[in-house]
């Protein structure tokens, strides 16, 4: 059982940042990829970033490479999204999620569990 913890989200203008964190807890399965994905009213889930154990590997989705960046810090079991750059596109429901391998993925069916959600809104 993994339990997830994020902070982070807000309200924001075009063009300011955020960072988002999302803290595991729990029991984990040796090392573990993470990821966050993005959700808005009337649209499906989608991937935003994930990243490896080690951090070596990194994977973004198209629309927002070169303005967000995931990192983690294993010591404290804790992954971050730094958000630059925002667009009023961006508005989700942010969640991070947990994929007990060590490499990461872009598909939401291959993470064992997920966080509650945090809610990022990005004004004009």
């Amino acid at each position: 059982q993994v339990q997830l913890v994020e902070s982070g989200g807000g309200l924001v203008q075009a063009g300011g940042s955020l960072r988002l964190s999302c803290a595991a807890s729990g029991r984990t399965f040796s090392y573990y990829a993470m990821g966050w994905f993005r959700q808005a009213p009337g649209k499906e889930r989608e991937f935003v970033a994930a990243i490896s154990w080690s951090g070596s590997t990194t994977l973004y989705a198209d629309s927002v490479k070169g303005r967000f960046t995931i990192s983690r810090d294993n010591a404290k079991n804790t992954v971050y999204l730094q958000m630059n750059s925002l667009k009023p596109e961006d508005t989700a429901e942010y969640y991070c999620a947990v994929r007990q391998i060590i490499i990461p993925s872009i598909l939401l069916n291959e993470y064992d569990y997920w966080g509650q959600g945090t809610q990022v809104t990005v004004s004009s």
